[in-house]
């Protein structure tokens, strides 16, 4: 979170636009020396909250272009409030995915460093064990993720029993057949992409619709682009409600997406702009679950099960990029829980 410090001189540059450091240290009222003025204006911009122009005595600071959507954001103050009293952006942002999520660098230097690691140690973990015990752990991995996703969205079977149901086909004793059947739509989505990796490479609205189509199997659900207007639990969020209009920004994310270099950052704003822009009438964010572990899987890296994510938070986190475009906290989620994979599975 940002300090006391640092958020005075981020609200100091926002009043005065572009200022220079000796200008901040003399603006301020915190008593700091010049050069911890200086070792904090390195942090902010590290963490892509600030940027700068002009060399030496030249430099200037500003709130970077990617401030709103990285700002480090108090989930328990925001929700204190009601959803009425809330200032949000209300209808979809159409800059958001060509313009400044474009440009963005999602993760810091550091979060790159400490996932890279990550991924360093789940190769090796994979590197020592058998093809058999790898389909093994992908198997204890794919229960959780089928249990965890349907969790999210209010299915109400627990994990032994999800276990049951996908390994023995027994389903449980007052649940609903259409939660035994969300639950295997999952797991057959995560064997055709585990049979299927490079399946979604390059990605595709087509190819998400067809991984949709699994998930909302007789569960009678429209498939395919929505021709109609859908409300979000929670939020005054409006999604786009013209058929053509989802279509396109749609095909705006796959490009975007398919343009980064990242895997992380690919992985993460699936995550996000799927359940943003809300296609389907229903089965977006499992979806995106889906989808998102795919593109990690065909670059060889550790799927993501969700196991220890607490549903409500997930959902705050999902509620604060649709009102503000922001990624913080949903970032913080992502990256606990390549860490949990990672330490867990394999």
């Amino acid at each position: 979170m940002i300090d006391k410090r640092e958020f005075e001189i981020i609200e100091f540059i926002k009043k005065n636009q572009e200022v220079s450091s000796k200008e901040i240290f003399e603006g301020i009222s915190t008593s700091v020396s010049y050069a911890t003025i200086k070792r904090i204006l390195s942090i902010l911009i590290e963490e892509n909250l600030l940027a700068k122009k002009g060399q030496g005595k030249s430099t200037k600071y500003r709130i970077s272009p990617t401030y709103e959507i990285l700002y480090p954001v108090d989930m328990e103050n925001y929700f204190k409030k009601e959803i009425d009293e809330r200032e949000i952006k209300e209808s979809f942002n159409f800059q958001l995915i060509p313009e400044t999520l474009n440009d963005c660098k999602i993760f810091t230097a550091k979060e790159l460093e400490d996932l890279n690691t990550l991924q360093k140690k789940f190769e090796e973990n994979i590197s020592q064990i058998s093809e058999i015990e790898y389909k093994k752990e992908l198997e204890r991995l794919a229960i959780d993720l089928s249990w965890k996703s349907s969790q999210i969205e209010g299915n109400t079977y627990s994990l032994l029993e999800t276990e049951r149901l996908l390994k023995e086909k027994e389903t449980a004793s007052g649940k609903t057949q259409a939660e035994a059947i969300m639950l295997l739509n999952h797991k057959e989505a995560i064997d055709f992409i585990v049979e299927n990796p490079d399946y979604l490479i390059p990605l595709s609205v087509s190819k998400i619709e067809d991984i949709h189509g699994i998930l909302i199997k007789e569960l009678g659900v429209d498939k395919n682009i929505r021709k109609r207007r859908v409300g979000i639990s929670g939020t005054n969020y409006r999604p786009l409600d013209n058929e053509f209009q989802i279509s396109e920004v749609l095909s705006n994310m796959c490009e975007l997406l398919n343009s980064k270099g990242n895997v992380f950052e690919k992985a993460l704003l699936i995550l996000l702009l799927i359940s943003y822009i809300q296609p389907f009438v229903d089965g977006n964010k499992r979806t995106a679950r889906i989808v998102s572990n795919a593109v990690l899987m065909n670059h060889k890296h550790c799927p993501i099960s969700f196991r220890t994510v607490d549903s409500v938070e997930y959902k705050k986190a999902m509620l604060l990029f649709y009102e503000q475009n922001n990624i913080s906290n949903f970032k913080k989620i992502f990256i606990d829980q390549y860490k949990f994979a990672v330490n867990t599975y394999f």
